[in-house]
């Protein structure tokens, strides 16, 4: 029992602050969101580590990789196997609302109100896909990257800066050690906050829980639901299996051990961009190798969410549930899972998108 309590301390003390949390915000209800402050000062200093956490990780993983060529092999293997697992996520969702059909029973005029309100804020302005894709790797001015909102464009300017001291070679050696320094002292910084982690966290669960309840909306409970098991099973079951097949049983329990900080922290604060200290800490206990870690984090929390794919799912089939269209067609299904994956690959990493 000492044993188990050793190994997995820091998992025991966040999940058991996080029950506790949510056991508080149920016994007193509203009144748990004079708890609201300290569960948002932890989220606050998540989020402000961000922009330098980001650019000295990635710079600081293309400046001392060791050669283009790896450089290539990671970003490639990336690529794979971000697309794969956002495409299995997609046909995952996809059979679990044409098996679960949760728009049955709901019709258009039940959220007219809703639609005018909505086309009400809407802005006239026009945006070509070429243009936005423009918007979403690139920023006009540099004081722009210092924005949480805009932490892709701040990792492709990470990665080019990066490649460029590596291409620089022994002049740009002293900026090298100066990036992988405030690399290893951000994670410091990263290490520090987390030490605040049960607190902030069992607050944040505790104010969550006491307001919002049972405040679900009925026409989306259905939608809601699906999500949730979707979700469940995604997490326990898809992610064991990726885990076994990077690296066996030892990769599956290695894995487990320590998923729950980044997972308490990804569903506290909704956002993967929020994740990405807590990630980047964990992946480094597990021992994924230096240059990969600070790759692969900062890009998939902004290009690989799996999660908002899932969400694409149901926002896609709510409004073909809400208009009457079939679901079932070739057509249909090929765009749900299309339309899904660019969700989940462009949507912000940040909580709304």
């Amino acid at each position: 029992m000492k044993k188990l309590f050793k190994n997995y301390k820091s998992t025991i003390i966040l999940l058991g602050s996080v029950i506790l949390g949510g056991i508080i915000g149920v016994v007193v209800g509203p009144k748990s969101s004079v708890l609201e402050p300290f569960g948002k000062l932890f989220i606050n200093l998540m989020f402000m580590i961000l922009v330098p956490l980001v650019f000295f990780s990635v710079s600081s993983a293309m400046a001392n990789i060791s050669g283009m060529k790896r450089l290539g092999k990671i970003m490639g293997s990336i690529m794979l196997v971000f697309l794969s697992t956002a495409l299995i996520a997609a046909i995952i969702g996809t059979i679990g609302a044409l098996i679960m059909k949760p728009t049955s029973g709901l019709h258009i005029d039940m959220f007219k109100s809703l639609m005018k309100t909505a086309v009400g804020t809407q802005t006239s302005e026009k945006v070509s896909f070429l243009d936005q894709l423009v918007n979403t790797f690139t920023v006009s001015d540099f004081v722009d990257l210092l924005s949480r909102k805009n932490m892709l464009q701040l990792v492709v300017f990470s990665i080019i800066f990066g490649i460029s001291v590596s291409m620089s070679g022994e002049k740009a050696k002293p900026l090298a050690h100066l990036l992988e320094a405030g690399s290893v002292t951000m994670m410091k910084v990263v290490k520090i906050i987390m030490y605040y982690a049960p607190i902030g966290l069992g607050c944040y669960f505790a104010s969550m829980v006491g307001q919002l309840g049972g405040q679900i909306l009925n026409g989306y409970l259905k939608i809601f639901i699906l999500y949730l098991i979707l979700s469940v099973v995604y997490y326990f079951g898809f992610f064991s299996l990726y885990a076994f097949v990077a690296a066996g049983k030892n990769g599956l329990k290695t894995f487990w051990k320590n998923a729950v900080t980044p997972s308490v922290t990804a569903l506290a604060t909704c956002s993967s961009a929020a994740c990405i200290p807590a990630n980047l800490e964990t992946v480094k206990k597990i021992g994924v190798p230096y240059d990969i870690a600070e790759t692969v984090i900062p890009l998939g929390a902004n290009m690989h969410k799996d999660g908002s794919v899932f969400g694409g799912v149901m926002k896609i089939t709510l409004l073909l549930g809400l208009f009457g269209k079939d679901m079932t067609s070739v057509s249909s299904i090929l765009g749900i899972i299309g339309v899904s994956l660019l969700v989940g690959a462009v949507m912000g990493a940040i909580p709304s998108g």
